[in-house]
């Protein structure tokens, strides 16, 4: 049942994909957005939801 709730968080800067997080799609109906740590970036920068 989780699995159906993951999304993958791509960086804006190097857009790789890093992180993958779960949401609520009722209750969030916009897509996600964090400030997280890109590896390759090597700097924090923000992610944003993707497909």
């Amino acid at each position: 049942m989780a699995r159906e709730n993951l999304v993958k968080m791509r960086c804006e800067v190097c857009k790789t994909t890093n992180y993958f997080t779960s949401r609520n799609k009722k209750k969030l109906k916009e897509k996600l957005e964090m400030k997280k740590f890109c590896k390759k970036c090597k700097k924090h920068v923000n992610h944003k939801e993707v497909k």
